[in-house]
């Protein structure tokens, strides 16, 4: 059986939802599938449209059904539908009277694993019950915190003879991992849906299926605690502070750098008081290289930091300071490119009394920073995010800025953001 494409339209609008198909199946996507998201703001009408507009290609409704199985077989597969989804979490009569009712409408059940305890042992169950395929699913909040499927996908292909579908953060590199594991059917969203160019994106999946040879891409890359500085470089603090919900932006903190430049780290804390720099020097000595100072200086207006602790640092190898106080000295900072963020410039310095402390968690820009949390600072300023979610964080950034690149290219087509976003529609309703 030849491998097959699924492009997964995770989106809530009907309209851009189509366009992006069109783009996808020309790039070479086999099955067409309608995602959740789409089902749950658009309804059954969704799964008609996309069978009037691709009537040689499989439409996939990911209902993600959990009762009453045969009725929403029943609708999804009246509307168009060829394939649809039901939980495995579900209980076996659900995928009884799915599978019976499929048969009589002429639509295929596959049971999706996502988030069960046991896959190998309920895709045996799944088969015993009459499914036609089995999805090995990692969700996109598991991919946030690192997780992949083919370790589970290897398992269950190896105790299952009815065909296998994987989903989860798949790309051009890893569709071949899935397809030796044992796969047959490849779902692919993010690495397709929000590419610049989402025919070439398909087409290189495509490819990579067929020859069983990895092409390299960035797209869709997840990361690890292994190369975590390397993802928040990629992003900007938007797209950060964005993927935490609007959380973790240090107020009132402005950037003293070159244009473009971008620092990402581990925070080295240190608190003390206005005008005493004796702390924030000594930290220097204790910082080790790539780390960020981030020094609580109670937002006062004498320097604690100038052009000398600069050069300092950058001989230690630290990436940056981020101050809640005042710097000076900074024309020179910026002309030897150490980035400096603080609340306020001006010229007169303090004295080294001693006061504070290194290491202690402290408030910097009303936000909580603990030493070994990450810092991003670039031109729009600083953000904060805590290190035990510093892989999930990292990795929501980078979906967003994939969506945004996604809605860029769509905008150079002659459309308006309002358009794309489709605003009027999706207004709350009070």
């Amino acid at each position: 059986m030849q491998p097959i494409l699924q492009v997964a339209l995770d989106m809530e609008n009907a309209r851009r939802a189509v366009e992006i198909a069109r783009l996808a199946v020309k790039g070479g996507a086999d099955w067409v599938e309608a995602g959740t998201p789409l089902i749950k703001s658009e309804g059954m009408e969704i799964l008609r449209t996309l069978k009037r507009t691709f009537p040689s290609n499989s439409i996939v409704a990911d209902m993600k059904i959990m009762d009453v199985g045969g009725f929403e077989v029943e609708i999804a597969a009246k509307a168009g539908a060829d394939v649809v989804t039901i939980l495995a979490q579900a209980d076996d009569p659900t995928f009884t009277e799915g599978v019976e009712v499929g048969r009589r409408y002429g639509a295929k059940v596959m049971g999706d694993l996502i988030n069960s305890p046991d896959m190998v042992r309920r895709a045996r169950q799944l088969e015993k019950l009459g499914v036609d395929y089995i999805c090995v699913h990692i969700g996109v909040d598991q991919q946030m915190i690192g997780k992949d499927p083919i370790e589970a996908l290897r398992k269950v292909c190896s105790a299952v003879s009815v065909p296998v579908a994987v989903a989860g953060g798949l790309n051009s590199e890893s569709c071949v991992d899935a397809l030796e594991a044992g796969a047959t059917i490849i779902i692919v969203g993010g690495a397709i849906i929000k590419a610049k160019d989402v025919t070439k994106a398909a087409r290189t999946i495509k490819s990579a299926m067929l020859s069983r040879k990895r092409v390299v891409t960035e797209l869709h890359k997840k990361y690890s605690g292994k190369n975590i500085h390397e993802a928040f470089m990629k992003v900007s603090t938007p797209n950060i502070t964005d993927a935490m919900q609007k959380k973790g932006t240090m107020v009132g903190i402005f950037p003293h750098v070159r244009r473009g430049r971008k620092i990402a780290g581990r925070a080295l804390t240190v608190r003390t008081i206005d005008g005493d720099w004796a702390k924030p020097v000594e930290a220097i000595e204790r910082a080790k290289p790539g780390e960020i100072l981030v020094i609580d200086a109670g937002g006062g207006y004498k320097a604690i930091w100038g052009e000398l602790a600069s050069h300092s640092c950058q001989v230690k190898g630290v990436a940056g300071v981020v101050i809640d106080g005042a710097a000076r000295d900074i024309d020179t900072i910026v002309d030897i490119d150490f980035p400096v963020f603080s609340k306020h410039v001006v010229p007169n310095a303090g004295d080294p009394k001693g006061y504070g402390e290194i290491g202690a968690e402290i408030v910097c820009g009303g936000q909580k920073v603990r030493t070994g949390d990450w810092v991003i600072g670039d031109e729009n300023g600083v953000v904060v995010v805590p290190m035990e979610k510093a892989v999930e964080i990292a990795n929501r950034s980078l979906e967003v800025l994939e969506r945004e690149n996604r809605f860029r290219e769509e905008i150079k087509q002659g459309r308006t953001l309002s358009s794309v976003l489709e605003l009027e529609k999706w207004e709350k309703v009070d």
